[in-house]
């Protein structure tokens, strides 16, 4: 592949992501020519009513917090979104992108036949691993309370993180809840919804560094173009 001419950003939720989307482009596009097209595409598109309450989690359920067109929050099942999410991916791949870019830090997916994918999930936690082995305590923020008590399913990492909850879609505090993690020699913001104003409000209530998941994934289509 000699160069990136089209990306297609996909969300478990429902497009436009005007909250996530064109903050990456324009960190991925910077000094650039010419940016790359790009195109986004939604798990829970097309749905309202009862095609959106098909997809909410249940009590017991792992999920995932996402974002409606209309920017409201929606707590959906991580079994049957991911399910779902398989079936659009292999819709996009044959599509004939450059590359795909999953835009949630905690999906799963199948290998693809075609098109190259920079998946989030494996992004964000392979650079907290290598960074949290030499750190005494990892902190971690999560945008469901429920998820604070799902997360050693869900990612391995050195020692024993401690994981607070702020949501990105409900207007949580974020300086209040990050306080939680006060202490911490390394924080990460364990969610594509959380944005650069966001990082601004967690630096401010902290000392420590903090990782923005969005910035990590962006650096890296940023290098493949």
């Amino acid at each position: 592949m000699a160069s990136v001419s089209r990306i297609a950003f996909v969300t478990i939720g429902q497009t436009p992501r005007s909250d996530i989307v064109p903050e990456m482009m324009a960190e991925i596009a910077a000094g650039l020519e010419r940016a790359p097209a790009h195109e986004e595409f939604g798990v829970l598109d097309g749905l309202d009513g009862a095609g959106l309450d098909g997809f909410r989690a249940r009590d017991g359920e792992l999920s995932f917090a996402t974002r409606l067109r209309s920017g409201e929050e929606i707590v959906v099942s991580k079994e049957r979104t991911e399910e779902r999410l398989n079936a659009l991916l292999a819709e996009i791949d044959a599509a004939g992108f450059d590359l795909i870019v999953l835009l949630c830090t905690g999906t799963r997916i199948d290998p693809l036949k075609n098109t190259l994918v920079v998946e989030a999930q494996r992004i964000v936690d392979s650079t907290v691993e290598a960074l949290a082995a030499s750190c005494r305590q990892l902190g971690v923020i999560v945008p469901l309370e429920r998820q604070v008590a799902e997360f050693a399913k869900r990612h391995v990492f050195a020692g024993d993180p401690r994981v607070v909850s702020a949501s990105p879609y409900a207007g949580d505090d974020m300086a209040t809840r990050a306080r939680g993690v006060a202490g911490c020699d390394l924080v990460v913001m364990h969610c594509m919804g959380y944005s650069d104003a966001m990082l601004c409000e967690v630096r401010s209530a902290i000392d420590a560094p903090v990782l923005l998941s969005r910035r990590l994934v962006a650096g890296v289509v940023r290098q493949m173009i």
